[in-house]
C-alpha cells in the first residue's frame, strides 16, 4: 500500500515537472528551513516532519510511532547533466524483529526514494528506493515487496554512530536494479514509517541535491 506513494502522484508529474539546468540542484533546502515545496502523502497516520537543530546544524526530523507518511518532492531532473543523488542522514536506533522483504516488515527508519513516473500510464511508474535497514545488509538490494515496480537498496544498515552521507550515480543505480536506462527522474520523496511494525522510529536527513560529479 505505502508503495502508491510513486503511483498516486506519478498521473500529475508529466504537467507539473521543473527541469534541471545549472549544476547543482537543491531538492532538499532543510538547513535554510525550507520545506514548501515538498508536500505530504499519507497512508497510515501521519509521520511528524519538523525542521530543528541538530549536531549544530539544522536538518529535517522524522518521527514515526506506528504511522506511515512521506514528503515528496516532484521535480524533472536531467540525469545526464546532473547524475548524482547527495544527501546525509542519521538513524541511533533501528527497527526490532522485521523481515524488510515481507509486506508485514516493510517499515524502515529512513528511506529516500527516487520516482521515475509512467505519467498517465501510472502502473509504469518505477521507483528505486534507497533505504536505512534494521536488518539487512548494506549493498543489498530487492523488490519491495507490494510491487515488483519498485526496487529496494541498503545503503546502511543497524544501529548508526551518527551522520552518513551519500552520494549515489542514479542512472547506475537504476541500471543494476531494473536492467534499464534512464534520463530523467520526476520525483524525489523521503518517509520513516512504522505502520506494519507498530514501532517508534526517528531519523534527521540533511540537505539533498543533484550534482553533475
Amino acid at each position: 500500500m505505502k508503495m502508491a506513494l510513486a503511483m498516486v502522484l506519478s498521473a500529475c508529474f508529466w504537467s507539473a515537472a521543473t527541469f534541471a539546468v545549472a549544476m547543482n540542484l537543491t531538492v532538499g533546502n532543510f538547513s535554510g528551513n525550507d520545506l514548501d515545496d515538498w508536500k505530504t502523502q499519507s497512508f497510515q497516520g501521519t509521520t511528524r516532519y519538523r525542521l530543528v537543530t541538530q549536531d549544530s546544524r539544522r536538518v529535517l526530523e522524522a518521527d514515526s510511532n506506528g504511522t506511515a507518511s512521506g514528503l515528496v518532492r516532484e521535480l524533472r531532473v536531467d540525469l545526464e547533466k546532473l547524475p548524482y543523488l547527495n544527501w546525509s542522514w542519521r538513524v541511533d536506533d533501528v527497527l526490532e524483529g522485521i523481515d524488510e522483504r515481507t509486506k508485514a516488515g516493510d517499515d524502515y527508519p529512513a528511506r529516500v526514494y527516487v520516482i521515475v513516473s509512467g505519467g498517465m500510464a501510472f502502473w509504469r511508474t518505477r521507483t528505486l528506493i534507497y533505504v536505512w535497514s534494521s536488518r539487512q545488509p548494506a549493498g543489498s538490494t530487492w523488490e519491495n515487496a507490494y510491487t515488483a515496480n519498485a526496487q529496494v537498496m541498503a545503503l546502511q544498515s543497524g544501529r548508526g554512530t551518527g551522520w552518513a552521507t551519500e552520494r549515489r550515480d542514479v542512472r547506475a543505480d537504476f541500471k543494476q536494479c531494473f536492467n534499464d536506462e534512464i534520463t530523467f527522474i520526476d520525483a524525489v520523496a523521503i518517509m520513516t514509517d512504522t505502520d506494519n511494525s507498530r514501532q517508534e522510529a526517528i531519523a534527521w536527513y540533511g540537505d539533498i541535491f543533484f550534482s553533475s560529479e
